[in-house]
């Protein structure tokens, strides 16, 4: 090379160097401002963790924990159930709690800054609540539909003289009463060859499923039900429309109220007769379905379905904390919290279960329909049958409906925060956003409020989020034990709290719980077969629709990642140094901004050869 070639060498790499201290003075100046902007905090502690309790005991613990006991034998499923929880659910649920609180940010921003390259995971997450949303708060809006219902001295459920009903209905699951039964030909009370009127009721009555021959014939609109979706979703409105300031007091009631009424239906479900058997099959492991796959996806699934991690709510939450609150102790507490009321949901289901197999004459394990038939048709038989039904109906769905609007909060409130601190602009006009969003959420719900919208229900809830959340929370737990560090991560933890984590919670965030998530996403996938409920099999473009459901929210990680390369500057090289190192909220050196409108850089970052030192160094920054 030529001295010509050096002295041209040496004068673009000056010119380069000064564009680029232009530009990151620029947008350094940008994102210090944006950072120092005063942030919304709970005016309690205890607004928090009701609010995080909330969220994670919802219907899942009620529905679709003791479902999953009933379809994979019972308390076997509780060992696969355990082993996620200790492995996968609970170290992630604190990571997720501590990455919140720490960045004070949303899902998309605070992974943004936490490994840039994997931004992408923040959209992802924001997608899963979205599309979960979809089908979630129609399960609200049935429990809504049978509370108005009850308010009446004889349950609708009850009697076979309604328009819906079959000439096989019967009015109580009781083989007492089938023996004056002349009008149904059978010939073994053990077999499937009547249909109980709360049966009928949910499926011909509520949802007119009769009228429907598939998920290509969704019929008509029942309005009975969208305007029930109508109610719950300006409930939601009003409840997050002015942030958690609002939402923080609506929790107290809640949160609370369903722990009252579980109680209660408990001591209610132990005194009935049966209900020994029934809590001893919930109890009793059988070993050999821990042989399917389908168990152990079952059981990561309502792990996280459950817990929250990977819906960006425990982020969203985490991060109107102040900074130096002690998130381990939280973190425990509430789910520990989660995990014991889903053992006592089973067993005030499962001693009801218990009772009604008695009066029906069947094994406990072919008493339960399949889905939400356990909440909308066993339960609502059982309370047909006690004194005082009309008030024992209007408890139990009263409490459903307070379990699955907080979750309904969680899950908007992640994607309302995400978007907010992403784009400013958003939180500037939360009210009008808010109204926007559950607008979309009402019009695509109403799909789920046609005759055949149960199966539109059904698609959504198989691949909304099954697979896609394991593969999200599989790239979390990569992105922060082995990109960000899991040492840099427990600096930030002690930065906080004052104490670093053990030996266990290393261990899980960096081996175990990645590879067991991957583990079971794989065989899961493996597994797969093309989805039907009860006898209809749906069609191929249904499965290819779930599936491109599915794939759209685990495509936002590497399609972000691969944008974010494109729009860094340098050599691939530096690119990804400069992609895989994250920005800390004390030490801002270099950040860079795509977008010309100068609200909030797309990639925050700080080059810091050893950031733990001057985490720790200095522990006494203010935070706002």
């Amino acid at each position: 090379m030529g001295r010509g070639d050096e002295s041209n060498e040496g004068e673009t790499t000056a010119l380069n160097n000064k564009t680029s201290a232009a530009t990151e003075a620029t947008v350094a100046s940008r994102t210090s401002s944006s950072d120092q902007e005063p942030r919304e905090t709970w005016n309690k502690k205890v607004d928090f963790l009701l609010s995080v309790i909330g969220f994670a005991v919802d219907l899942a613990n009620v529905w679709r924990f003791p479902y999953y006991c009933y379809k994979n034998g019972g308390g076997a499923f509780l060992i696969p159930y355990g082993i996620m929880l200790f492995v996968g659910g609970i170290p992630l649920f604190y990571m997720e709690l501590a990455l919140g609180q720490y960045y004070r940010k949303g899902a998309i921003t605070s992974w943004g800054r936490i490994v840039p390259l994997l931004k992408g995971i923040g959209f992802a997450v924001v997608l899963i609540a979205f599309y979960v949303d979809f089908f979630y708060n129609v399960i609200i809006a049935w429990a809504l539909h049978y509370f108005i219902s009850s308010f009446t001295s004889k349950l609708p459920w009850t009697s076979c003289d309604n328009l819906w009903n079959t000439p096989s209905c019967v009015e109580s699951i009781n083989v007492r009463n089938l023996s004056n039964r002349t009008d149904i030909n059978f010939t073994n009370v053990t077999e499937t060859n009547y249909t109980s009127a709360a049966a009928e009721y949910f499926q011909r009555g509520l949802l007119e499923l009769n009228e429907s021959k598939g998920i290509d014939d969704l019929g008509t609109i029942k309005w009975d039900i969208a305007l029930c979706l109508l109610a719950v979703y300006l409930i939601c409105y009003f409840s997050l429309w002015k942030g958690i300031s609002t939402s923080g007091k609506v929790v107290w009631f809640t949160a609370v109220f369903p722990y009252v009424v579980l109680f209660i239906l408990l001591i209610r479900g132990i005194t009935l007769p049966g209900s020994a058997d029934g809590i001893y099959f919930y109890l009793y492991p059988k070993f050999d379905k821990l042989k399917t796959a389908s168990v152990w996806v079952d059981a990561a699934t309502q792990v996280f379905f459950s817990l929250g991690p990977g819906f960006g709510v425990l982020m969203a939450f985490a991060s109107y904390n102040k900074f130096h609150n002690n998130v381990y102790k939280d973190a425990l507490l509430t789910s520990m919290i989660n995990c014991v009321t889903s053992f006592l949901a089973g067993f005030v289901i499962f001693s009801v279960l218990g009772y009604m197999a008695l009066r029906s004459g069947k094994d406990i394990d072919k008493v339960a329909a399949q889905g939400p038939g356990l909440v909308f048709v066993v339960y609502p038989e059982a309370i047909a049958t006690m004194p005082g039904s009309t008030f024992w109906s209007l408890l139990f769905f009263m409490m459903l409906m307070t379990l699955g609007l907080d979750s309904s909060f969680g899950g908007s409130e992640a994607i309302i925060t995400a978007l907010s601190d992403e784009y400013p602009v958003i939180g500037r006009n939360r009210e009008f956003f808010v109204g926007c969003l559950f607008s979309v959420y009402f019009i695509v719900g109403l799909a789920s409020c046609s005759q055949g919208g149960f199966y539109f229900f059904i698609l959504l809830e198989r691949f909304a989020a099954e697979y896609s959340i394991l593969i999200a929370v599989f790239f979390e737990s990569i992105a922060v034990s082995w990109i960000y560090g899991i040492d840099r991560f427990c600096c930030d933890i002690k930065e906080m709290t004052g104490f670093t984590p053990g030996i266990y919670w290393r261990v899980c965030w960096k081996f175990v719980a990645p590879i067991f998530l991957l583990m079971i996403t794989s065989y899961g996938l493996y597994q797969n077969v093309p989805l039907q409920t009860d006898d209809y099999i749906y069609p191929m473009w249904a499965n290819v629709l779930g599936w491109s459901i599915a794939g759209s929210s685990i495509a936002m990680i590497p399609a972000v990642a691969i944008y974010q390369i494109i729009i860094t500057p340098g050599t691939f090289r530096e690119r990804m140094r400069i992609l895989t190192t994250p920005y800390n909220p004390q030490h801002e050196s270099v950040v860079m901004d795509n977008a010309g409108s100068g609200e909030r850089p797309t990639t925050l970052l700080i080059i810091d050869a050893d950031i733990c030192k001057s985490n720790t160094a200095d522990n006494s920054t203010t935070y706002v």
